[in-house]
């Protein structure tokens, strides 16, 4: 009988004699086994799905009987992706039938392969080594239904979703509030150093909270965040009303550069520590009382009031802390611009911070990443099964409405300050 007229099971029974009978001293015993597997595996589902055919029918692989019912008609080539690759399966097709042939194990087949394959990601991603899911993941009989070397096929996959998520289209985010911050891990595996990874996520003006980059940063530094802010724009993010970032100087700066018409906001939580940090412990409470008082103020022309007593009120025993306190000190009192149930939600990092808690007990169970790729697909995985349990901030028809004025007031400033900015350039005419 011609090649081409044998049934799929034959074909792959001819595949398996002909990899035995070609074996040789050049060939790895691994190599050997793995293309074994594949084709057993190919021929129990090529003839569960060949016997389920002829029980419809009544009737064998080219048997003619005037029973049964419905005539062969070719075959369907689909794929079933396994822990061990991917099969290459002919699904048998029936014409002239009654009642149309529908298969009921095809469905199975890939239901519990997809639920198979996600239960290993999920194991993955939340703590398990490979080895430890190859140890769970056994039938019965203790017979492995994924090894660990397709465990780690299978968690290819969360490179493929970083890729995809990293090309997002953002432009049809309306984002009102921005923040950016970094978690550092052992990204290389024959250096001691770790590296930034930045992330940064938004809130919509319909409250939803959402995960728009992580990326490579490189210590924070003012090329790697350009790069990094300006890939939000060139994916279509308009310019946010308030950015959150920490005191990291290439980050603010790259801030400052790539979003002009955006206010900058230096995280709180980060900033008082800072300055707590320079005084003793017994007047860290009164201290801070007074901290609270300026950055909380119900508006910037009292935050600025208060600011100058507590200067006045500190600057003589404790130095340090006040020249830490003034600096930047514009950048920790813009929130004060933005609608007033917003502010305790936009003056910090810690939404992302509580983030990186789960992706450090995720990975401290790998002391180090082979390579910046493992790194980074571990870490989105993580954050973005976070992101997904975020709970929305609630914004109403006024709120809505302040955060379309304040937009237009700094596009209105930004194009001023660019005009002055221009003018103080031209030189001047000489008389």
């Amino acid at each position: 009988m011609p090649s081409k007229r044998l049934p799929p099971t034959k074909r792959i029974d001819n595949e398996i004699n002909e990899l035995r009978y070609n074996l040789g001293e050049n060939v790895a015993s691994k190599d050997v086994f793995g293309k074994l597997v594949k084709l057993a595996m190919r021929r129990i589902v090529q003839e569960i799905l060949e016997n389920e055919v002829s029980d419809f029918t009544g009737r064998e692989y080219y048997k003619h009987t005037d029973q049964g019912q419905g005539h062969r008609n070719g075959y369907e080539h689909s794929t079933l992706r396994t822990g061990e690759g991917h099969l290459d399966v002919q699904r048998p097709q029936v014409r002239n039938t009654a009642v149309p042939f529908e298969s009921q194990t095809w469905p199975h087949l890939k239901k519990n392969t997809q639920q198979l394959e996600h239960m290993a990601v999920e194991m993955y991603v939340n703590g398990c080594s490979t080895r430890d899911i190859e140890d769970l993941l056994k039938d019965e009989q203790g017979r492995i239904l994924l090894s660990r070397s397709g465990v780690s096929r299978l968690n290819e996959t969360l490179w493929t979703e970083y890729q995809k998520f990293c090309r997002q289209d953002l432009s049809h985010y309306d984002v009102a509030y921005i923040f950016s911050d970094a978690v550092y891990e052992p990204l290389r595996m024959f250096k001691s150093r770790s590296e930034a990874i930045v992330v940064v996520w938004g809130i919509l003006t319909n409250g939803a909270k959402v995960l728009l980059s992580i990326r490579h940063g490189n210590k924070e530094s003012f090329e790697n965040c350009c790069e990094i802010f300006r890939d939000l724009k060139k994916r279509g993010m308009k310019d946010p009303v308030l950015g959150t970032t920490d005191g990291a100087p290439g980050m603010t700066k790259a801030f400052d550069q790539v979003f002009p018409k955006t206010l900058r906001q230096r995280c709180l939580f980060h900033k008082k520590g800072n300055i707590l940090s320079k005084v003793p412990s017994a007047i860290i409470s009164d201290m801070k009382v007074d901290l609270n008082a300026v950055y909380y103020a119900p508006d910037q022309k009292t935050a600025r009031r208060n600011a100058k007593e507590f200067s006045w009120k500190y600057r003589a025993q404790y130095l340090s802390a006040v020249e830490c306190f003034e600096d930047d000190f514009e950048a920790c009192i813009q929130h004060l611009r933005c609608p007033a149930k917003h502010r305790r939600h936009i003056t910090t990092t810690n939404l992302v911070e509580r983030s990186f808690g789960e992706e450090n007990r995720r990975s401290k169970v790998i002391p180090r990443f082979f390579a910046e790729k493992s790194g980074l697909k571990l870490i989105y995985a993580v954050l973005i099964r976070v992101a997904k349990r975020w709970n929305a901030l609630k914004f109403t028809f006024d709120e809505q409405a302040q955060i379309l004025t304040l937009r237009h007031e700094l596009k209105h400033d930004a194009v001023k300050e660019r005009t002055i900015t221009k003018a103080n350039r031209r030189p001047y005419a000489l008389n």
